[in-house]
């Protein structure tokens, strides 16, 4: 069987958004939209922003859903009341969350006053360490973490630095091209 390893697969950080801590939300937004433009047609589209400090070292994700949530500072206080984490939300959860702590209830024209005003750097923090797969793991592995994780992706590591991401996606589209090649 055909061994791929995680580095043949990745995104190498030079290829993929990026913003420094010091960025705000606008920052993020504008360098997730850039790199759509940039990236190779037949590649996804990144779904993430990653956050470098001074020496360009990666202290960070930031993910749509997580600017989304920045964008609606309620989502903190149902955060800290832990009501996000529970899992097993029920369709009537959720709506009851939406109505009963008026979630997204104001001009979404906020937005714009906002967004300048929200540093990336109070949004993230490391990942945790099952965030990280090794370059020189194999495909096998990567799924297996991605799949019991549910992870969109990895942070790819050489020694003790990151040096890509490796997304849900591409491995997606490495399985399917397989598949079809069995047909």
């Amino acid at each position: 069987m055909e061994t791929i390893l995680v580095k043949e697969l990745m995104v190498p950080i030079e290829e993929y958004a990026t913003v420094s801590q010091g960025a705000n939300l606008f920052d993020a937004v504008l360098a997730l939209e850039e790199s759509h433009t940039s990236i190779d047609p037949a590649r996804h589209k990144h779904r993430a922003v990653l956050v470098l400090d001074e020496q360009k070292q990666v202290v960070g994700k930031l993910s749509m859903i997580m600017i989304l949530k920045a964008l609606e500072p309620k989502y903190g206080e149902l955060e800290a009341k832990g009501t996000l984490s529970r899992s097993g939300h029920s369709p009537e959860l959720i709506d009851s969350m939406f109505q009963d702590h008026f979630l997204w209830d104001e001009a979404l024209d906020l937005i714009c006053s906002r967004a300048p005003n929200i540093q990336v750097r109070d949004l993230v923090g490391l990942p945790e360490e099952g965030g990280y797969i090794e370059e020189t793991d194999d495909l096998a592995k990567a799924i297996h973490k991605l799949v019991v994780s549910e992870y969109a992706s990895l942070l790819v590591k050489r020694g003790d630095r990151a040096i890509g991401i490796l997304r849900l996606s591409d491995v997606f589209s490495k399985i399917s091209t397989k598949i079809k090649s069995c047909g």
